[in-house]
């Protein structure tokens, strides 16, 4: 084997966007920010188990033994920078982006190289300044157990990788002005300029919402007057009570298709629940039959959360 081995790790990349126009306009200034932020980023992979394996320019490669931990770190370093940042001109922040993988390495002394780092690394160029982007690896072991919304950039091509990485981005809160936002700045060769855009799933799901609220309104507008016309006809039935429960559910259907802070299915396993509650009571004859539908929709909840995927 000589001096080699492999093992499985999580690999955190960054780097600083617009390192090269940072020293074009303060080489002093730049290098004493960029090893106070580094010694700031060191000393949190460390707090949380991880190890800085290289530094090289402007970047730092580290791995972890914890995948969640590793994302933890990521976080911990955006917000600490961000809150330094603050303090700084938006032409003059010194923003990070960072790509984290879990894979299979080759370990040689103290470094490790192979696919899991390339691959860590291109999702480290893909992430917009003050950032954080993970692979559907490491998507899959934190999902559940980190308290972040994630948004899915889809499939990502790695150069001497046959198959497109999916990836996705951590949402950490509302990012900094990117620094490549004022005239005259410009990305990294050899990084997309689509790379560096803030992942915003909200703005599209804000347009759906806008597209389909009319017909929801139209719907509720509908039950209400069927409600009065039956109030208005009484004749010892409420029948109306069918329209409202139909658009009660229609809305919380949209709902949980275009919330990104809860589970999806556990919400709509949710919304399920209440609209067999609802028939149940609607067409109540004295029996409670809901309560076994409703069991096993527990019982599939459950295991969803208590499974490991």
């Amino acid at each position: 084997m000589g001096g080699t081995q492999r093992k499985l790790t999580t690999i955190f990349c960054a780097d600083v966007q617009d390192y090269t126009r940072l020293m074009g306009v303060d080489e002093e200034g730049t290098l004493a920010m960029l090893k106070h932020y580094r010694d700031a980023m060191s000393r949190l992979i460390a707090a949380h188990g991880g190890r800085v394996i290289n530094t090289w320019g402007d970047g730092v490669i580290a791995e972890f033994p914890s995948v969640v931990e590793c994302v933890r770190a990521a976080m911990d370093v955006q917000n600490e920078l961000a809150g330094q940042n603050a303090a700084r001109p938006v032409d003059g922040r010194m923003l990070f982006r960072i790509g984290i993988n879990l894979g299979d390495v080759i370990v040689d002394g103290d470094d490790i190289y192979g696919d899991g780092v390339n691959i860590a690394a291109r999702l480290q160029a893909s992430a917009t300044g003050g950032g954080i982007v993970i692979s559907n690896t490491v998507y899959d072991q934190v999902r559940n157990k980190v308290a972040v919304s994630f948004d899915f950039l889809g499939p990502l091509a790695i150069k001497n990788i046959a198959d497109a990485v999916p990836s996705y981005a951590v949402r950490i809160g509302e990012p900094l002005p990117p620094a490549d936002a004022t005239p005259g700045m410009r990305a990294k060769p050899g990084v997309d300029a689509g790379s560096h855009r803030q992942v915003n799933s909200a703005a599209p799901l804000h347009k759906l919402w806008a597209l389909i609220a009319p017909m929801f309104w139209l719907a509720a507008l509908a039950a209400a007057v069927l409600v009065a016309i039956n109030i208005l006809s009484w004749q010892g039935v409420f029948w109306s009570a069918w329209p409202v429960l139909g658009v009660a559910v229609l809305s919380a259907v949209a709902w949980v298709a275009m919330q990104t802070r809860y589970d999806r299915l556990l919400a709509g396993l949710g919304v399920i629940s209440l609209a067999i509650a609802g028939i149940n009571v609607l067409t109540w004859h004295g029996i409670f039959w809901s309560v076994w539908p409703l069991l096993g929709i527990g019982i599939v909840a459950a295991l969803y959360k208590i499974i490991p995927r």
